[in-house]
């Protein structure tokens, strides 16, 4: 899979220009895996799915905050010649879609927000536990603990556990220092772009009146609960994540050349 700009990425119908370029976000910690197939190849999109810088088969090291990060999503967004996209994001995400949304309306042609918040502060022992690798086991004991619904299949639980113990721990704990100083709460009435909101009925890290708040407080926003799923509500209802980024994508206007600076 292609690396531009330092950032890996897992495009699906990269060429298909009748379309606006979706592009997932992961959260902190996670890497494009934590994706599913069903959303990673929703069909009639072109999809990016991305390796935040630092993590996964990405380059560099993460960084410090959600700005830092926004600002590599567009350096890679130029480097593969398109403008405009529609950003899907879950978590730290979600807050760095916020930010593109904010800082860089332009640029933004529509927002998905998964398990988010307008305001993602973290707890002083996740804090604590992530800036040491001694500490690290007992983070990721209390994170697994709490990102999942009790519904969840335990060999989804176990997967997602490993895939984020094989981040660093300078780069984990960097993400949830980004979440911690990230507070868009009187900002979001400005956003103006088509916004859908996501969120798990049992979220304990972000819990449902994070995105209440979000699509009370953005113009337009539709709200989206999920049922039996928790902070991982993508991985635990792929298919229902998926039917409901389709119904809102549709929604979206799009002319092919408006938005691209070129082809790509």
């Amino acid at each position: 899979m292609p690396t531009v700009a330092d950032i890996y990425y897992h495009p699906y119908q990269q060429n298909k220009t009748d379309s606006p370029p979706i592009v997932l976000i992961h959260g902190a910690g996670g890497n494009h895996l934590y994706w599913p197939f069903e959303i990673r190849r929703l069909p009639d999109h072109r999809i990016f799915a991305l390796d935040l810088p630092g993590h996964g088969k990405s380059g560099g090291r993460g960084l410090q905050t959600i700005q830092a990060y926004a600002l590599s999503i567009l350096d890679w967004m130029a480097a593969l010649g398109f403008h405009q996209a529609v950003f899907v994001g879950h978590s730290m995400g979600g807050a760095i879609a916020l930010t593109l949304a904010l800082k860089h309306p332009e640029q933004v042609r529509g927002l998905g927000l998964i398990s988010s918040g307008a305001r993602l502060r973290v707890t002083p022992a996740i804090l604590e536990n992530t800036a040491s690798p001694q500490s690290l086991s007992s983070a990721l004991s209390a994170i697994t603990s709490l990102v999942f619904s009790r519904n969840a299949d335990p060999r989804l639980v176990e997967l997602a556990a490993r895939r984020m113990a094989e981040t660093r721990s300078t780069v984990l704990h960097g993400d949830f220092m980004a979440c911690n100083t990230f507070d868009a709460m009187e900002s979001i009435a400005a956003i103006r772009t088509s916004t859908l909101v996501i969120c798990g009925q049992e979220d304990q890290l972000t819990p449902m009146r994070y995105s209440q708040y979000l699509a009370d407080h953005i113009p337009g926003a539709l709200l989206k609960i999920i049922p039996k799923a928790g902070h991982m509500v993508m991985l635990e209802q792929p298919i229902s994540v998926a039917n409901a980024l389709s119904d809102f994508l549709a929604t979206i206007p799009y002319h092919p050349g408006h938005s691209l600076r070129h082809g790509n």
